[in-house]
């Protein structure tokens, strides 16, 4: 993988591709378990849309790496690695989770019913794991995400222009 694009680190574009993919899969899982309308107009575009993330995270952890050896290491960057880290199995389980509710749509759609589609406990199960999958890839998106941008601009001072003195 090239280290720059563009000029750019390589890391800074991959990033704010997840940043945007994974938190609107997730927000999609969830619409897509809730919604029965949105879920019947929805279809594969959930489980793509997760996949999609979830291909995004490995490469943005990589990049990452790299670049981390370009900047030289600190305890900012060392903690936003180490939370970059858990990112993936949040976003693999997001992947799974789109899936099911992918897998179990098509089964209801089915011709005869069977005992799994029919049950209650199904659409029970199905919404708690929605939900932890949900709130577990966005708390830990936004944890990765703080945690970059402290170790981006920590030692950054912004000062205000001339004219907005008071």
């Amino acid at each position: 993988m090239p280290e720059t694009v563009f000029g750019l680190p390589t890391h800074a574009i991959l990033v704010h591709a997840t940043v945007v993919l994974l938190p609107l899969a997730a927000l999609v899982v969830l619409v897509h378990a809730f919604w029965p309308e949105a879920r019947r107009r929805l279809g594969v575009v959930t489980p793509v849309l997760a996949g999609a993330a979830l291909v995004l995270v490995p490469l943005s952890t990589q990049s990452g790496e790299s670049l981390e050896e370009a900047v030289g290491e600190n305890a900012l960057v060392e903690t936003h690695a180490e939370l970059a880290d858990g990112m993936l199995p949040w976003a693999i389980g997001l992947f799974v989770v789109a899936v099911a509710l992918w897998l179990l749509d098509r089964r209801r759609a089915g011709a005869p019913r069977d005992d799994v589609s029919r049950a209650r406990w199904v659409p029970i199960v199905a919404g708690v794991l929605t939900v932890v999958a949900v709130a577990g890839t966005t708390q830990q998106i936004v944890r990765v995400g703080h945690a970059g941008a402290k170790a981006t601009w920590n030692d950054v001072s912004i000062s205000s222009p001339a004219g907005d003195r008071e």
